[in-house]
């Protein structure tokens, strides 16, 4: 189910692949003479160094900060906000990914497989069929609902999910199953229409299913992310309408950044532990939540807001619906296990019983 591979890491790849982009970055800058542009959007690069550190330490993406300054803070269309995540993610991310391979850290691999072949799938038919048809209200509500669940999800039940060591051990093909659901619905539903989300889906999972432990977790839901994230853009940018107005400038300002700041959220967070981090990106996506609210209050009314915080609470309940499972799924795996400790030859197939023998009587 995880992968703990043996020898020395690899820093050099993600040495190489920084090499490659700052090559490719310095040339859009001196060669082809856009220093001016990325210099004009100087706070959009400000902003994802926050960001790509979230990215890097958390199971949030880059997008997580990117979306709410873009559509909240410069009062930007979401739809750029969406398409901007995915750009900026395609590096932060990958970035990390790059760094958590080459450092041999452990991932959910089975899960991770079946999302991956999930979102192939679910990603495209979300872009193409259902994100045309979002209003933009709709995609800055769906953004404000998700992230303010999982932060309270984080903030109530962070000491139990920061206290799981290892992973519940199930058998890979359910893993990998569940990955493959995970991987269409959350494409489908929430990446094509916020850019982000299924990081946060799959890490849900693997925490309270799987209770894994959030070493294994979180790098999981970082490289699912930067697939994701590429996957959209090449989606967008060779079959679909292209990125929207806006992103390639934002891009250009904050691709350097989060091309260091995302490894370095994951090797700093690996020094002084992940509780902090995750309680302070847990209060900016309630705040973020708050924030929405109070913006479109006179769009929404009294009702808009309440079917909002309706659906919090809804996401909340379906949280502590996983993790029960997840608690009775770990309680059945606990008693197989000791069984097997108190009975070793269980497993194995019952020895005949010994032919009765008889002994015929005299005469008989």
């Amino acid at each position: 189910m995880t992968m703990y591979a043996a020898g020395k890491p690899r820093l050099w790849l993600w040495l190489l692949w920084l090499a490659l982009f700052f090559s490719a970055w310095g040339y859009l800058m001196l060669g082809r003479g856009l220093w001016p542009v990325a210099a004009e959007h100087w706070p959009m690069a400000l902003a994802m160094a926050l960001g790509s550190y979230a990215a890097g330490s958390t199971p949030m993406g880059g997008g997580t900060v990117g979306f709410p300054v873009l559509v909240l803070l410069f009062e930007l269309p979401a739809s750029l906000g969406r398409d901007f995540s995915f750009a900026i993610q395609s590096i932060g991310m990958v970035s990390a990914s790059i760094f958590i391979l080459a450092r041999r850290q452990p991932l959910a691999w089975a899960m991770l497989k079946g999302a991956m072949l999930g979102c192939l799938f679910g990603l495209p038919l979300g872009i193409f069929l259902l994100a045309p048809l979002v209003p933009e209200l709709w995609i800055k509500l769906l953004f404000a609902v998700v992230w303010a669940s999982f932060g309270v999800l984080h903030l109530w039940r962070l000491q139990e999910i920061a206290g799981h060591s290892g992973m519940t051990e199930f058998d890979e093909r359910w893993d990998f199953r569940l990955g493959l659901n995970i991987g269409v619905l959350a494409g489908a539903l929430v990446v094509s229409v916020t850019g982000v989300g299924i990081d946060m889906v799959l890490y849900t999972a693997l925490v309270l299913i799987s209770r894994a432990d959030l070493k294994i977790a979180i790098p999981t839901s970082v490289v699912i992310m930067a697939f994701a994230s590429v996957l959209g853009v090449l989606i967008k940018v060779t079959l679909g309408p292209g990125l929207a107005p806006g992103v390639f400038e934002n891009w250009l300002a904050a691709a350097p950044v989060v091309a260091l700041g995302a490894p370095l959220g994951v090797y700093i967070v690996a020094k002084i532990g992940r509780k902090p981090t995750l309680l302070v990106v847990s209060t900016l996506c309630v705040g973020q939540f708050v924030w929405t609210l109070y913006s479109e209050q006179s769009v929404l009314g009294f009702g808009g807001m309440a079917v909002a915080l309706l659906a919090v609470a809804i996401c909340l309940f379906g949280f502590e619906h996983l993790r029960r499972f997840g608690a009775r799924l770990a309680g059945k795996r606990l008693v197989a296990a000791q069984m097997q400790v108190d009975n070793p030859r269980a497993d194995l197939e019952p020895e005949p019983a010994p032919v009765p023998v008889v002994s015929k009587a005299p005469g008989g």
